[in-house]
């Protein structure tokens, strides 16, 4: 893989080591053009690493430092997720799925990351779930569920006799699966079905309730995490 690329880093803010993994989508006309803007001192972002469609692979800042990617937004405690994450880019114009030689690279990627740093399936996120309202990638088309059967992410699994639906409880289980992130109910269950049911329209009903039932169940978030 080639060395570190973009100028665009610092430090991880008192001592943080990540304990999270976001994933995004470029939304650029091609993969150079991305790679070109992550690298630009002007632009002030950044990733940890690119994934090409072809599923070439470019480190862009080391894992050690604080890429800048993530910005505004919430997971769990965690309030500083640049400190606190490692950012996985991958080019996509966010209107056409993600090839298969993308995918592979990722999982690849994942499972050494994921390894070196100690971090459980549950804290690998989506922009969109720690920034609801503000972003929307890796978006609708993003096989989440495909990351989930290798071990690389959740899923939920349906479960029986859920609550009735309800707005407030479903924002208390999801906010102790980690969408604590300061946004309306609505932005808040948008981002739950991007990920997890992108075809649902409508207000809360059960099936989200039994889902974030579930996931709040087998993965309350911050097991073993501090604050920062």
């Amino acid at each position: 893989m080639p060395d570190a690329l973009s100028p665009n880093h610092g430090p991880r803010r008192l001592g943080a080591r990540p304990d999270l993994v976001v994933i995004h989508f470029t939304a650029m006309d091609s993969h150079e053009a991305a790679l070109t803007r992550l690298c630009d001192p002007a632009a002030e972002v950044s990733a940890h690493w690119l994934i090409s469609g072809a599923g070439r692979v470019t480190a862009l800042v080391p894992e050690e430092q604080r890429a800048w990617h993530a910005g505004a937004g919430r997971w769990g405690m965690v309030e500083d997720v640049n400190s606190r994450s490692i950012g996985i880019e991958l080019y996509n114009r966010g209107d056409h799925p993600f090839a298969g030689p993308q995918m592979a690279a990722l999982e690849s990627l994942l499972s050494e990351v994921m390894a070196r740093w100690a971090i459980p399936p549950e804290r690998v996120i989506g922009h969109s779930d720690m920034a609801p309202g503000r972003k929307t990638d890796p978006g609708p088309r993003f096989d989440w569920h495909r990351l989930a059967r290798h071990g690389l992410s959740v899923w939920p699994r349906p479960g029986q006799g859920a609550a009735v639906p309800s707005a407030r409880a479903f924002d208390e289980l999801a906010r102790r699966f980690g969408y604590t992130a300061a946004v309306s109910h609505d932005l808040r269950l948008a981002a739950f079905r991007l990920r997890f049911r992108p075809r649902a329209t409508g207000p809360v009903d059960a099936v989200d309730m039994a889902l974030i039932a579930d996931l709040a169940a087998r993965f309350p978030v911050d097991r073993g995490v501090t604050a920062a």
